[in-house]
């Protein structure tokens, strides 16, 4: 056990007797109920401001650090009391590394679950980020934690002008690790105020949201590598292996991600509109950095890459206006009175909860068919999002009710066959 450690112990031991313990913990209960009293009042501000907003959340997330980092604070001018009158203050000082390392578990948890939301990786990602604060604590109160740092930086080796160290490379993993999710965090409370902004249309949002969410990934990952010492000058020579790559293994990636962009440039598929790609018909759910995932009526999501909104054909039935006409086509004898038929067509249209008034619906003769009169009843929907077949369904059943009461008959194919009399031809003839 060092030295640093057995001291300390022993000093501590001794204080036992005397009343210089007692005055650090009334000094330590003290610094809690004032700290618990900062957090309350804080919590009943955050009560009465209520809301969503971005002084919602900063409220929010200081209400969860607020209570460590203010005790850590409120011993650390404690022990400089103590140590300005000259008093033992070691339990203080043991305390401040314990307080700041609650506070940081509490601040870095928080930021995760807000920058990766529901992702399954947070919650195997907390346990870890808990054991790793508290065994660095453990290591610096025992002393054990600038030997080992010192260690790890002798197990090093040199390329080219570089030297590379197992300290630098473990600084260098964890410094990307916390500025990634600071960007990512930052990212998701902009795309949050984007989403409020009603004066901003769904797809600038997307746009805005895509572009700051890269622009902070890319400043994130210049400053990790600024902060452990990496010249930045250096990177040219991975930059243009990237650049192969790119134009290699990660074509495709970058095809639908640069279509991502055009596609909210252009505004030409928003989230809620409802479009056809080949065989896959629903609504816009999300707009995503490489896919788009469209949502059918039967709740099952579909990734299309953005590159193949941008090449092939894409049916968007709510481009610019969401109205859509549906066509349903009707038979009657020719023994019954077509409009009287059409007239019942349009009652029945109507009363559909789906159909609209404006513009009205139509009825039109279409053809005299081989089986019977030929009607078409055309009307038009405002939510193409719950599909045309459910509208169709409703107003087939009503008119098939319609027709039953009115003795309206819906014919079935049928041919008239003629035989006509007459001596057959013989086989001499």
């Amino acid at each position: 056990m060092p030295e640093k450690f057995l001291a300390w112990w022993q000093q501590l031991v001794i204080q036992l007797q005397q009343a210089s313990l007692w005055y650090q913990l009334a000094a330590i209960v003290g610094c809690v109920l004032i700290a618990v009293l900062i957090n309350r009042m804080l919590g009943q501000r955050l009560t009465d401001t209520g809301g969503q907003g971005l002084r919602h959340m900063a409220l929010r997330s200081s209400d969860r650090i607020l209570l460590p980092f203010s005790l850590a604070a409120l011993l650390a001018i404690s022990s400089e009391l103590f140590s300005l009158y000259q008093l033992s203050h070691n339990l203080l000082q043991l305390l401040i590394p314990i307080a700041l390392a609650l506070g940081a578990i509490r601040l870095l948890v928080y930021i995760l679950r807000k920058a990766f939301l529901s992702s399954p990786l947070v919650k195997s990602a907390e346990p870890v980020i808990a054991v790793t604060i508290w065994l660095l604590v453990v290591l610096h109160l025992a002393g054990w934690l600038t030997p080992l740092m010192q260690l790890m930086d002798a197990l090093a080796f040199t390329l080219g002008e570089s030297r590379i160290s197992l300290l630098g490379a473990v600084k260098l993993t964890l410094v990307i690790i916390l500025a990634f999710t600071l960007a990512l965090w930052l990212a998701e409370l902009l795309n949050q105020q984007l989403k409020k902004a009603k004066h901003v249309s769904p797809s600038m949002q997307v746009g805005f949201s895509k572009f700051s969410k890269f622009l902070l990934i890319t400043i994130a990952f210049l400053i990790a590598l600024n902060a452990v010492g990496i010249n930045l000058s250096s990177l040219a020579v991975f930059g243009g292996a990237l650049g192969v790559g790119l134009g290699f293994g990660l074509q495709r990636i970058a095809s639908n991600f640069i279509s991502g962009f055009i596609l909210v440039l252009d505004r030409s598929v928003k989230p809620g509109d409802v479009i056809s790609v080949g065989e896959n018909f629903g609504w816009v759910h999300e707009l995503k950095a490489r896919y788009v995932v469209v949502r059918n009526r039967e709740g099952v999501d579909t990734l299309i890459p953005n590159e193949n909104l941008i090449t092939s054909e894409v049916i968007n039935w709510s481009y610019e206006d969401r109205n859509v006409r549906v066509k349903i086509v009707v038979q009657v004898s020719y023994d019954d009175d077509p409009e009287q038929a059409m007239a019942l067509m349009l009652q029945c249209a109507n009363k559909s909860k789906r159909v609209l008034n404006e513009p009205a619906p139509t009825v039109m003769l279409k053809s005299f068919a081989d089986s019977g009169i030929e009607l078409e009843l055309r009307v038009w929907i405002a939510d193409p999002e719950y599909g045309a077949d459910t509208v169709k369904s409703d107003i087939n059943v009503a008119i098939w009710r319609a027709f039953k009461q009115a003795a309206i008959t819906i014919p079935y194919p049928q041919r008239d066959l003629h035989i006509k009399s007459g001596k057959l031809p013989t086989a001499s003839e």
